[in-house]
C-alpha cells in the first residue's frame, strides 16, 4: 500500500503536541509558533480517527462521525492524490438551552477534518461517499493494473 496518512502523530507535527495545551492567546503572542489556524486544524485533525481498508479493487475508509447529516460534511479529492474530509460539529440549540447551564461538556463540537495521500492506483474519478448512523464510508476504486507492453517486432531491412 503506498499512501500516506497524515494524522496527528506524523513528523509535520513534530513538537506541536506539547504545544496544544497552550491556550490561543499564547499562540497568537509567540512568534515561534505556529499560526492559530494551524495548531486548530492539528487539533482537528487529531480528533477524527479512521480506519482504511484495502480490497482488490479499492481502498475504504472508514471515519466516525456521530450526530452528523451528510451535508455538514465535505469530501473532497485536492492536487490529484489528497483526499480531505472536513466539516463542523454545532451545538443544537433551541428555546431550552438558552436557560440551560452546562456541568459538563465532553461531547466535541466545532470543525473536524483528515487528510490521507491517496497512492498512485487510486481512481480519484471513481469516489464515492456515504454516512450511516454517524459512520462515514469512503471509497476510492483502484485503477486497473497497466497491460504488460507486449514485445515490438523490428523489421530488418538491408541497407
Amino acid at each position: 500500500m503506498a499512501f500516506r496518512i497524515i494524522d496527528f502523530n506524523d513528523p509535520i507535527f513534530s513538537g506541536l503536541h506539547n504545544m496544544l495545551n497552550v491556550s490561543d492567546h499564547d499562540v497568537e503572542k509567540s512568534v515561534n509558533t505556529p499560526l492559530k489556524k494551524y495548531v486548530r486544524d492539528a487539533k482537528a485533525m487529531a480528533a477524527t480517527p479512521a480506519d482504511i481498508k484495502e480490497y482488490p479493487d479499492s481502498y475504504v475508509f472508514v471515519l466516525d462521525m456521530p450526530g452528523l447529516k451528510s451535508e455538514e460534511i465535505s469530501v473532497q479529492v485536492e492536487d490529484d492524490n489528497m483526499l480531505v474530509v472536513t466539516g463542523t460539529r454545532q451545538r443544537e440549540e433551541d428555546e431550552k438551552e438558552r436557560e440551560v447551564k452546562y456541568v459538563m461538556m465532553e461531547r466535541r463540537i466545532g470543525k473536524f477534518m483528515r487528510k490521507f495521500i491517496l497512492p498512485e492506483n487510486a481512481n480519484i474519478d471513481a469516489v464515492s461517499a456515504v454516512c450511516v448512523d454517524g459512520v462515514l464510508t469512503i471509497t476510492v476504486q483502484k485503477l486497473p493494473p497497466p497491460e504488460p507492453k507486449k514485445p515490438r517486432t523490428i523489421q530488418v531491412q538491408i541497407g
